[in-house]
């Protein structure tokens, strides 16, 4: 499978990149022009551009089967930011994978997305600009996983003891997990059917008691 990453650089994209590597797929890692390549982008095939750039973004795009979203706004004086990256910045993508007919993404978003009320809505209404994002995808015609984290947490040294809760969408409020979880999620919906048309919202917790069997993503959308 080829797959491209979009933010591929960034804290969650470079997990996803590392972790596509692993399971032997050939990546695609898109990032800006301006990026500093993180170690874990490893044997991927690196496109510098801008999303805003139609042809350049089909080009990285062309032959891959499936494309996982993991661009984000980052903190920024920018009040727009979130609108232009997490909106406007999907919508070019969807864009993109209409026309050259790749129909396969998994979006990155965000727990809680679509809410007015919330604290991250301080910050330029990301909340807002990410389930404008989501609709637009949701309504594209393209075969869609949403995938909705939590709190994303760099730490990953107790990965093994941590259990995963899903959840369909706007049934969890806060929480938070890994992000190379998040990643290996992303990769696992790619691989599960029933995942197609669906928002899965994920976090997870070490557990007072080991869990017989953690719940995996297709156990769950069974």
């Amino acid at each position: 499978m080829r797959v491209a990453v979009t933010g591929a650089s960034g804290k969650t994209g470079w997990r996803v990149v590392d972790e596509a590597l692993g399971r032997g797929f050939e990546v695609r890692a898109i990032v800006r022009p301006d990026s500093v390549l993180p170690p874990g982008l490893g044997a991927a095939e690196i496109h510098r551009l801008h999303l805003s750039d139609g042809p350049a973004l089909r080009d990285a795009l062309r032959d891959c089967d499936a494309l996982v979203i993991a661009t984000g706004a980052r903190p920024s004086i920018d009040l727009l930011g979130p609108l232009k990256v997490d909106a406007l910045g999907v919508r070019q993508q969807l864009e993109a994978c209409r026309a050259i007919g790749l129909k396969r993404v998994v979006l990155v978003s965000s727990l809680c997305a679509g809410r007015w009320l919330h604290p991250l809505n301080l910050f330029g209404l990301i909340l807002v600009w990410k389930r404008l994002g989501e609709q637009w995808l949701e309504q594209s015609g393209l075969a869609v996983t949403i995938v909705r984290p939590g709190g994303l947490k760099e730490a990953e040294e107790d990965m093994a003891a941590q259990e995963l809760r899903f959840s369909g969408a706007d049934q969890q409020q806060d929480g938070s997990l890994p992000r190379r979880l998040v990643a290996r999620v992303c990769l696992d919906a790619l691989a599960v059917p029933a995942s197609v048309g669906r928002i899965v919202e994920i976090t997870s917790a070490v557990p007072d008691a080991p869990a017989p069997q953690a719940p995996a993503l297709a156990s769950w959308l069974a």
